[in-house]
């Protein structure tokens, strides 16, 4: 009968396994230290080294502990063995009883769950979830990363952007929040990563012998008297080698051509067409404010858009007008500092791209459009920022061979506010 009381709530009269492990290992150490000590000394009367005393001391410690282990051990073996639902309501186990406001002899049977199992539940239901969505995110970002790897003259290729728009519209007929944010997650890697591919491909084009600049050692040589002259050298010695090197394609040349190796033109197109859908899902999808922002920033692919073909300038510009448009929602919170880096970057791009002579980039009712945007946006800022890139505009449109963006309403606008501050 006491075993059964003990079991049911759960105190027993031993000790656990742990513990008793603890315990034993501690009364061998102390035992065989206390043997080894009386008789290694019993028949020599020689007097102790310090070697001696340390070990009587260690062994007197052991054996203080073991009193405590098992004074404390007797103490609180029931508690210490509790499980935790019995101290809900305290010690007392009349206490826990009176937690619940229902009798089982009036119910008939006990409560299903308690809170402690109702939080566990929710909480593993979370899990799932977060599980679920990390799954989906992986699953849409690793298609979306195959068609940046794909070549468009591939059979799968239409077929590998059909699975990705078919996973995306899955998502959304469902209309939960999690799943949309899927979308979102997915593209926005997607957006980086083609960007950052779309630069580094037109970099290789800019740079087809992978001279990006003199070097570390070659701007040190020419700090030296003469060194200018070396230096020249040493780069048309180089470039040489760099020329020998990808004409025999060498795999282990640093120089070689990583990404865009075979008709970089080629690639460096279809990367700006991926982006361009890319961004149209994103606005699709609710995600676009990421877009707005991670373009603000891609001041590098900016500045080599501008000796772009005509081709990836094409879709670069509808990018950018694209996400221009979107600057004048209303229900879309976008910081000032984004759209300013977005006018200074973009605007000269607009001035300078070739605007559609070998096929149409946009109709004249978009750039009328973009243009009204523009000034819009422009309007809202500063008169100092104003100046900033009213005044980059003007440096570009006023050298370039294209007509639009024609901002010359809002830089009148601009130098007339000027003049009323300077009356007040």
């Amino acid at each position: 009968m006491a075993t059964d009381l003990d079991r049911s709530y759960g105190c027993t009269a031993k000790p656990s396994s742990l513990l008793n492990s603890i315990f034993m290992s501690i009364v061998n150490m102390a035992g065989k230290m206390l043997v080894s000590t009386s008789s290694s000394k019993a028949e020599n009367t020689e007097k102790w080294k310090l070697t001696d005393h340390l070990r009587f001391m260690v062994m007197l410690i052991s054996w203080l502990m073991l009193w405590v282990l098992r004074f404390f051990m007797d103490l609180f073996s029931c508690s210490m063995i509790s499980p935790p639902d019995y101290h809900l309501g305290g010690s007392s186990t009349v206490r826990r009883f009176q937690l619940s406001p229902y009798s089982s002899s009036a119910t008939g049977e006990a409560l299903p769950s308690s809170g402690s199992s109702l939080d566990l539940i929710l909480r593993n239901r979370v899990d799932v979830d977060g599980l679920a969505v990390k799954a989906l995110v992986k699953a849409l970002t690793h298609v979306l990363a195959l068609l940046n790897e794909i070549p468009a003259s591939s059979r799968k290729y239409q077929y590998t952007m059909a699975m990705a728009d078919q996973i995306m519209e899955d998502n959304a007929r469902h209309g939960h929040s999690a799943l949309l944010h899927v979308n979102r997650l997915a593209l926005a890697s997607s957006f980086t990563r083609t960007s950052a591919l779309l630069y580094r491909c037109l970099q290789v084009q800019t740079s087809p012998s992978g001279d990006y600049g003199d070097s570390w050692h070659l701007r040190a040589i020419k700090a030296i008297p003469f060194g200018s002259c070396i230096a020249s050298y040493m780069k048309a010695i180089t470039m040489c080698l760099n020329a020998a090197f990808s004409w025999f394609d060498t795999a282990t040349t640093r120089f070689q051509r990583r990404d865009c190796n075979v008709e970089p033109d080629m690639m460096a197109e279809k990367l700006a067409q991926e982006l361009l859908w890319v961004t149209n899902k994103l606005r699709c999808y609710g995600g676009v404010n990421e877009a707005l922002v991670q373009w603000s920033l891609a001041s590098g692919l900016a500045s080599l858009s501008l000796n772009a073909s005509p081709r990836v300038q094409g879709s670069v510009v509808k990018i950018s007008a694209f996400l221009f448009r979107e600057l004048t929602r209303k229900d879309l919170e976008i910081a000032r500092q984004v759209k300013f880096r977005l006018l200074v970057l973009w605007t000269p791009l607009f001035c300078h791209a070739s605007n559609g002579h070998a096929y149409p980039i946009l109709t004249s009712f978009q750039k009328a459009e973009i243009e009204r945007a523009m000034d819009e946006v422009i309007s809202n800022f500063p008169a100092m920022e104003q100046e900033l890139i009213l005044t980059t505009w003007l440096e570009n449109y006023a050298v370039s061979v294209s007509d639009w963006p024609n901002l010359g309403l809002a830089y009148d606008r601009w130098c007339q506010s000027t003049r009323e501050m300077v009356h007040h």
